[in-house]
């Protein structure tokens, strides 16, 4: 009982590793996405056209495809090498903000979307072999949790360093972004702390099959390492066509669909909503450290209740998407009360527009904030229950479609923030919410349906 490092206590070590691991790669990626815009305003040189919303898009559209090739890196130089080389791209994009120049950061922008699809393909792996069918609710549930406080320290630095500035300074901008690609590096550096687990502890297929179903072949499988890795990529990618057409999968595509779009909009449109708003004063700019703040309280808040009522699942898991869209749509109403119509395209002077409520609540703005990140946490919780349930068989090609829908639809929303003025924004969010919830009511009642009918066929 007393040994020193079991194998139990070696995995367990490792997801910890790994937890600490993103949640410094994050707090300076996360970050950085969210004062982005604010920041690409206040430059103070002409040669610089880019835009944080068109780079955001293009991260996300260049991660939908790159999901494609990503298993086969993975397979190729490990999932150790994977993460470290990856994240060292994530740093790389967080540096270009130094000294700012177009061509890098759009180049930046597509590698990132690379190292993105990669880096996420080699986390489930470690995830998965150093779990097993009885610890990896719990491996995932720890990731999740230290990966969610990435959210609080980068955003509480920029409150720190930026209250009470009206303009962000090339000095202001320069230490900010020197401080997050530090804190990115020593993320990287992490990885290298991972140890391979035991050759006795290493998982089963039936226990890795859970995060990856069952398009993960036997390592004893005969003919070559290369054949393989071929036939298993080649394999994994059919099985997510064939998923892409099936009745559970069309009806959740609206719902993931919309999880994208209200992600561009938490993660990147809200902050820079906020810093351009001058009837906040000088404090306008660190509100957007803050407001990242109450994002992650309410995912946090919500992963956390919503991860433990989904294992009773008395009650099923439409009340909590119904209760997420509730949440969503009084932010968007309040949001559409206090912020300024054009705030999204504000220039780095800010917005004058008046507003419904006079004068705009810094309070209501922080408010809607927190309902955000609750919202989201309750549409992502249920959508991840739902599909490792319908699609246990074939988890991983299901999660390869939940990812590639919700990064075109983040795309698509990154791309359209840089025209629409906000009322447009929020109704494409309200429209695209509704029937996302509505959808996601048919397919539970589909999986209960099916559920029940096997529970009778064993009877």
């Amino acid at each position: 009982m007393h040994c020193n490092m079991s194998p139990e206590r070696k995995k367990l070590l490792n997801i910890v590793i790994l937890g600490f691991s993103f949640m410094f790669m994050f707090t300076a990626f996360q970050t950085c996405g969210n004062i982005e815009q604010t920041v690409i305003k206040s430059f103070n040189h002409t040669e610089f056209h880019g835009s944080g919303y068109t780079s955001m898009a293009i991260i996300y559209g260049v991660f939908s495809a790159s999901n494609l090739i990503s298993p086969s890196v993975v397979t190729v130089i490990g999932p150790q090498l994977s993460m470290f080389f990856s994240g060292l791209v994530y740093s790389g994009y967080i540096a270009v903000f130094i000294y700012p120049y177009t061509w890098s950061f759009y180049m930046a922008s597509v590698l990132v979307g690379i190292a993105a699809a990669v880096l996420w393909t080699a986390q489930g792996n470690v995830l998965a072999i150093n779990s097993t069918g009885s610890t990896i609710g719990r491996n995932s549930g720890i990731f999740w949790a230290l990966l969610q406080f990435s959210l609080f320290f980068g955003n509480l630095y920029v409150y720190c360093s930026w209250h009470g500035h009206v303009h962000i300074t090339d000095k202001d901008r320069q230490t900010v972004f020197i401080s997050l690609t530090v804190v990115s590096l020593v993320g990287c550096f992490l990885f290298f702390l991972i140890r391979k687990p035991d050759p006795e502890s290493v998982p089963s297929e039936e226990s890795v099959s859970i995060l990856q179903g069952d398009s993960i072949e036997s390592c004893s499988t005969t003919g070559s390492p290369k054949s393989n890795l071929c036939s298993q990529a080649l394999d994994a990618f059919v099985k997510a066509c064939k998923l892409c057409v099936t009745k559970e999968m069309l009806l959740l595509s609206t719902s993931i669909g919309y999880t994208g779009l209200e992600l561009t909009f938490y993660s990147g449109v809200y902050g820079t909503c906020i810093g351009a708003m001058t009837q906040f004063g000088t404090d306008a700019k660190s509100l957007i450290g803050i407001s990242g703040i109450c994002i992650g309280i309410g995912e946090i808040l919500g992963g956390g209740a919503f991860g433990m009522l989904n294992k009773s699942n008395r009650f099923g898991r439409n009340p909590v998407v119904l209760l997420g869209i509730i949440t969503h749509f009084v932010a968007f109403f309040l949001i559409f009360l206090n912020i300024a119509n054009d705030a999204p395209l504000a220039s780095e002077a800010g917005t004058d527009l008046q507003t419904f409520i006079t004068p705009s609540s810094t309070r209501v703005a922080l408010l809607c904030s927190f309902l955000l990140g609750l919202g989201d946490s309750c549409f992502n919780t249920q959508l991840l229950s739902i599909i490792g349930f319908v699609f246990h068989d074939n988890s991983a090609p299901a999660f390869a479609v939940f990812k590639f829908i919700q990064s075109i639809m983040a795309a698509l929303a990154f791309f359209y923030s840089n025209y629409l003025l906000l009322q447009w924004q929020l109704l494409i969010l309200v429209v695209v919410g509704f029937f996302g919830t509505i959808s996601f009511f048919m397919a539970e009642w589909l999986a209960e349906s099916s559920r029940r009918e096997s529970d009778y066929d064993t009877i």
